[in-house]
């Protein structure tokens, strides 16, 4: 039997259709569609689904209970397009031993983490 596939995330907003223009914008997705009343971006093979629903307000209560990471080929790059957008910063960039890391924060108060590994966290990690 093969382990379950994280495959997608369903990212509720009392205005999901800003917030994936917001996502979209800032972080260029792969691809974008419109699936009936959901907006769908994916980011590499991870999608993001947007919808409207009832039981939640405008603002997250708690962003740090989850949050997203994007890993990038250009943080610099990345977080000036972001910027541009007037994106408020929980941690601004930085360089940690060679990686870059930064945390926004999106229209809707969840934390959004941009993350550009040196190639010797990479090694380390395993990743390709």
């Amino acid at each position: 039997m093969t382990s379950p596939v994280l495959d997608s995330m369903l990212l509720a907003s009392t205005d999901p259709v800003r917030l994936s223009e917001w996502y979209a914008a800032a972080l260029e997705p792969a691809e974008t569609a419109d699936l009936g009343d959901y907006r769908y971006l994916r980011f590499g093979t991870f999608g993001v689904l947007f919808d409207r629903r009832a039981d939640v307000s405008g603002k997250n209560p708690e962003p740090a209970r989850m949050i997203l990471n994007f890993q990038v080929d250009d943080a610099r790059e990345v977080t000036a397009r972001m910027e541009g957008l007037g994106v408020t910063w929980l941690a601004p960039l930085e360089d940690r031993d060679g990686s870059l890391f930064a945390t926004a924060i999106d229209p809707d108060g969840n934390y959004v983490q941009v993350i550009q590994l040196s190639p010797e966290h990479r090694a380390e990690m395993g990743a390709k």
